[in-house]
């Protein structure tokens, strides 16, 4: 039997890395705010050690999952047409993978484009209310994930999900929405998942729900109105897909109403560009490491042409190399007490043409999004600092009064006491009456 995907719950952090966690995201915002931000997080020179050692990278041996592919494995490729948001398999998913909620559910495969540009295979999962479609289809949320891995065994649409993204889905289709979840590109099929790699996971999400629109089996039940929803890696994703989805839903005949990203991460690359050999200062909680690993490894494949393993020490090559296959729960025990400062010779901004590819990358717009976006935070989020949060929120929220025609549509702000997971939960009694506006 498959086993279920953990949820993204970060160990409780020891109080000094908590301050860590907290200052050095406070660093950025201000920075951020002040016009300022590589000044803020200007670091000590190279030969400077961090505050504390931590501990050595252990081995994360095999990951804990093991994949069901419902029948449909591709993960040796599958032939694709050379447009994108085109079905290219499809079969019912396994019982065991599915959602109580869910009236009929798919898996299939699709064309899309990756980060070198080329037209390759996603995956992902479609699940249906039950009874009777409404006249018109059901209205489509296309779901996109938070962290797994990136790894071929992390593919979610191959696993059992998480008791909070698995109680979160059942909640949208029990409001009469299905639900389409792309796995990503690179998660069961050939190439490697571009983690945090905003324009290419907003294209792997839009060309998903093309692509079901499609399905001989789903595809007459469905509308040709969506919207999108997402948490944490996948609360990025959504703000990338809201801010393309307009005229990319325009070309593939589909009709995009708005957003909902809840812990959605920000500027994360200021804090990637300062990781130096005394950067960090301590040792973090196991879970930035973890995401800090993906991060370099997804935009290490991305751009080969820039030479980030000359700035990594053996160590740090060693945990960029784990991250390409290991799981998050894998990957957060084998990285569990070590201050990633150790991963670095010199400082990873020194590679040249580095920093602005990395922004180019992954840095989150925070204007121009021409539909309604529901942001929510969490005051207690170690994972996306609070402070983060607060100044993406602010500044999105702010840009809806520019007067110019960068301005956003319609920015709704909430906070909840609550962590990052938590927050996601504790959004829904707001997102729900938001999103039904979208669909009147």
């Amino acid at each position: 039997m498959p086993r279920t995907l953990p949820s993204r719950t970060v160990r409780r952090p020891r109080s000094r890395a908590s301050a860590a966690v907290l200052c050095t995201a406070a660093m950025v915002a201000t920075g951020i705010v002040t016009g300022t931000v590589t000044a803020s997080v200007t670091v000590p020179s190279a030969g400077a050690a961090p505050l504390d050692a931590g501990s050595p990278v252990s081995d994360p041996g095999p990951n804990r999952v093991t994949p069901d592919w419902s029948g449909l494995d591709v993960t040796g490729g599958i032939p694709l047409s050379d447009k994108v948001g085109v079905p290219a398999g499809d079969v019912p998913l396994n019982p065991g993978l599915g959602l109580a909620s869910a009236g009929e559910q798919h898996r299939f495969a699709y064309s899309t484009h990756d980060q070198h540009g080329d037209v390759v295979a996603s995956t992902a999962a479609v699940f249906l209310p039950t009874g009777d479609a409404p006249a018109g289809g059901w209205p489509v949320l296309a779901w996109a994930h938070g962290t797994v891995g990136l790894g071929d065994e992390c593919t979610p649409s191959a696993q059992n999900r998480s008791p909070r993204d698995t109680g979160y889905l059942n909640h949208w289709l029990d409001q009469g929405y299905a639900v389409v979840a792309s796995d990503y590109a690179g998660l069961g099929t050939p190439g490697l998942m571009s983690y945090l790699n905003g324009s290419v996971t907003a294209a792997n999400v839009i060309d998903s729900v093309a692509a079901a629109n499609k399905l001989d089996s789903v595809g007459t039940d469905l509308s040709t109105q969506w919207a999108v929803i997402g948490q944490s890696q996948g609360g990025g994703a959504a703000l990338h897909v809201a801010h393309e989805a307009t005229a990319r839903s325009r070309e593939a005949g589909l009709d995009y109403r708005g957003a909902v990203a809840t812990g959605a991460p920000a500027y994360i690359e200021e804090l990637v560009l300062a990781g130096s050999p005394s950067f960090p200062p301590v040792v973090l909680p196991a879970g930035l490491n973890v995401y800090s690993a993906y991060i370099i490894a997804g935009f290490r494949e991305a751009h080969p042409e820039i030479d980030v393993d000359s700035v990594l020490t053996a160590e740090g090559r060693r945990i960029a190399d784990m991250a390409e296959t290991a799981c998050y729960e894998a990957l957060e025990g084998a990285l569990d007490g070590v201050n990633m400062a150790n991963a670095f010779a010199r400082p990873l901004r020194d590679v040249p043409g580095l920093e602005p590819a990395l922004r180019d990358y992954m840095a989150t717009p925070t204007s121009g999004y021409d539909r309604p976006v529901f942001l929510a935070h969490g005051l207690r989020d170690m994972d996306v600092p609070t402070p983060v949060g607060l100044v993406l929120n602010s500044e999105m929220w702010l840009k809806q009064f520019t007067g110019d025609a960068s301005a956003n549509a319609q920015v709704n702000v909430r906070w909840y006491d609550a962590d990052h997971s938590g927050a996601m939960v504790a959004s829904m009694k707001d997102s729900t009456p938001f999103l039904e506006s979208l669909f009147r």
